[in-house]
Formats: C-alpha cells, sequence, structure tokens
C-alpha cells in the first residue's frame, strides 16, 4: 500500500534551529542558553493552587473564552498598568499559550492575498501562520543592530490590500522595546488606514532600568484595532503550561472567538482555576523586572571583558552580541562552533530572518538558574 502524496501547506518549514542547537547541546554537554524557558521552576504557592483546583473538582470543561475569574484578572490587571479597560464578557479570551493566539489572530482576519506586514528579525510563528491563512507577508526590517522600528518605512509598506500589522514588545529575539513615542508614531500611521494590529506582549513584565511597557492597549488609537498578546507562561515561569490571554474590541473578539473555538475550543482547566488565584495578588508580577534585570545585568557583567560586543538589552530574557571581533565564521556556523568547542548552546539572529540577514549577532537567553549563568560566562570568558 502506497501513501498518497499531497502539496505541503508549508513546504519551507523544516527542523527549526531551536530544535538543532538544543540536540546539539545534548550532544556535546554544552550549557543551553539558546531557547527562551527558564531551568528553574516557579513558586510552589502556584502549583499548590492548581492543586487545589484539581482536588476541588475544576477538571472538566471550562467556558470557550476561558475561566471566568481568570478573564476578570486579566481586565483587571490591563486597566490598572495600562489604563485602558476591557469587558471581562466580550474583550478577553483565554488561549492555549500565545502561539495559539496569534494563529487564531491571523486567522480571523486574514484572507487569502490579505498583506501581513511583519517586521524583522520576527518570531518564528508568524510567518508560517500568515501563509496558513493564505496572506502575504510584508517584510519592513527594523533597523539593523538597534533594531529600532522606522516608522517611515512602515508607512510606506502600507497599501490598500494591507489587512494586519504585527508588532512585538518587549522584542524577541533581539530584546529591543518600543518607546511611548514609537507607540504614538505608530498611532498617527494608522489613523487614517482599516489596518487592524498584532501587539505580541508576551514578555510585558520584562522591560528594564525603570522603563514602563508601552502596551498597546494604553493608546486609543491602537487599542481600538489591536489584538493584545499576553502570556503566563512566560509571567510565572511555566513556558510548558501553554496558557495565555488576548484582548481586543468586542467585535475582533467576536471574530477571534469563532476561530477559537474550532482550533483549541477550551483551555486547561484547573490551571486556569490556579493562575486566577495566584495572580489575584500584583505581588506575582510586580517583582518579575527586577528579577530578570539581576539576571541580564550578571550575565552583561560576565562578558564586559570579552570580545563579544554586548547589544542593549532593554526587555525580554535575552541579550544579542556581535561575534565580529571573534570569529569570520556566519552566525549559524559560528553557534556551531561555540557548542561544540566552548559548549554553550546560542541562537543566529539570521534564524529570525525570511531571507537569512547575517549581520554577525548570535542570541543567549539569561532565564537561567544564577550558577548556570555563571558556568556559561566561564566557559565564554575566554572568546
Amino acid at each position: 500500500m502506497s501513501i498518497p502524496s499531497f502539496p505541503s501547506r508549508l513546504p519551507q518549514v523544516g527542523t527549526t534551529i531551536f530544535t538543532t542547537m538544543s540536540a546539539l547541546a545534548v550532544e556535546h554537554g554544552a550549557v543551553n542558553l539558546g531557547q527562551g524557558f527558564p531551568d528553574f521552576g516557579c513558586d510552589p504557592a502556584l502549583v499548590d493552587a492548581v492543586t487545589h483546583a484539581m482536588q476541588a473538582g475544576h477538571n472538566q470543561y471550562p467556558p470557550m473564552a476561558g475561566v471566568r475569574a481568570l478573564r476578570e484578572v486579566v481586565s483587571g490587571k490591563t486597566q490598572a498598568l495600562y489604563g485602558h479597560h476591557y469587558d471581562v464578557d466580550a474583550e478577553v479570551t483565554i488561549t492555549a499559550g500565545a502561539t495559539q493566539a496569534i494563529l487564531t489572530a491571523i486567522l480571523a482576519c486574514v484572507h487569502p492575498g490579505d498583506e501581513v506586514i511583519v517586521l524583522d528579525p520576527c518570531y518564528d510563528s508568524y510567518l508560517p501562520n500568515i501563509a496558513l491563512a493564505g496572506g502575504v507577508a510584508v517584510h519592513v526590517p527594523l533597523t539593523p543592530h538597534s533594531f529600532r522600528p522606522d516608522i517611515a518605512r512602515i508607512a510606506a509598506a502600507i497599501t490598500p490590500r494591507t489587512r494586519l500589522l504585527i508588532i512585538n514588545s518587549p522584542h524577541n529575539p533581539s530584546a529591543s522595546v518600543w518607546s511611548g513615542e514609537d507607540m504614538r508614531a505608530l498611532e498617527a500611521v494608522l489613523a487614517p488606514t482599516s489596518v487592524l494590529l498584532l501587539s505580541d506582549e508576551v514578555y510585558e513584565h520584562m522591560v528594564y532600568d525603570g522603563a514602563p511597557h508601552q502596551s498597546a492597549a494604553r493608546f486609543a488609537g491602537l487599542a481600538e484595532r489591536a489584538f493584545v498578546v499576553s502570556s503566563f507562561g512566560k509571567t510565572l515561569h511555566v513556558t510548558g503550561w501553554k496558557i495565555a490571554s488576548v484582548c481586543a474590541p468586542a467585535p475582533l473578539t467576536a471574530e477571534f472567538r469563532k476561530v477559537h473555538q474550532f482550533n483549541v475550543f477550551s483551555v486547561n482547566t484547573p490551571m486556569q482555576y490556579g493562575i486566577a488565584q495566584y495572580m489575584a495578588r500584583p505581588a506575582s508580577y510586580e517583582g518579575l523586572a527586577g528579577f530578570y534585570q539581576a539576571k541580564r545585568d550578571l550575565f552583561r557583567a560576565g562578558l564586559a571583558d570579552s570580545r563579544l560586543k554586548l547589544l542593549p538589552s532593554s526587555g525580554s530574557f535575552f541579550q544579542c552580541v556581535d561575534i565580529s571581533q571573534v570569529s569570520d565564521l556566519p552566525d549559524t556556523e559560528f553557534c556551531q562552533w561555540l557548542t561544540r568547542e566552548i559548549k554553550v548552546a546560542a541562537i543566529p539572529l539570521s534564524a529570525f530572518y525570511a531571507d537569512g540577514f547575517d549581520q554577525r549577532v548570535v542570541r543567549f537567553c539569561y532565564a537561567k538558574q544564577d550558577d548556570t549563568l555563571r558556568e556559561a560566562l566561564q566557559r565564554l570568558r575566554g572568546l
């Protein structure tokens, strides 16, 4: 019996660089600073809250939009931090992680032939999601090395066929952060258009040096057209739980939920109840910036005397470095060499560009135990 063949929906997609580098790290016993997830546990009180929810019988399907208590937490937090009220019933949806949220938003509003503006480098799910919707990705580069948004280039990329713009701040992979001035400039550019906005804000609580996170929810002209994506996994150090939220105006949420109910329907019930109980206390996220800034500062101090040139790390839990003074290798080959010979794994930034643009920059993740970071720094110190 032969298996029928069919054309791939994603012919350009293969093994990701994250899978490749993690496998290489295991093979060579390297400290893995490549993939972006913590190597430490969450607050035991959060696990207790989820356990209590299970024991209390919260183990069947929740409402499609999410447990109301958790949607109330999201709405209240957004009001308190960003000054924008989202209706709990009509404008907040709990999702199976941010990746599902992003796919669902794109499928909800992008029709075949619609253009979607993406800012390179970008998170690796954006382009496959656009392809699955039949959309056309329009690439606008962030400024090399600084990764600042070029608002004029974004404006020039908008056409009558533009349906959606995707932004991400704090930014993965570059660790740059959009300023209030950036967001106001974008608000002015989009004002005369019908372009929708997908604002990927999964690192919202990881903005450093006293700067506030500039959520799209802060700006009326952006909030009225935006899907705002947040992540409990990133905020609570539980990336494997795959729970996130999307806030959007009621008409956008109605379309979002039409897709959501058929690609996932609902999200893990006891974890929703547990997170709702745990996050009722603002302390559950208020100290996150200081916690990760200390790790950033430890990592940057350890590389200060190396030939790796530190680029700014204003948010997220990533540190990018320019490798030009260390090696002439392309960034992907350098990361492979670094993993084999120095036994520290990183991710080449070219992997986040559709055209593989190599600016001799690689990304480390410092969301690790301090001892893990010190071990990596000891190995990197000779570079």
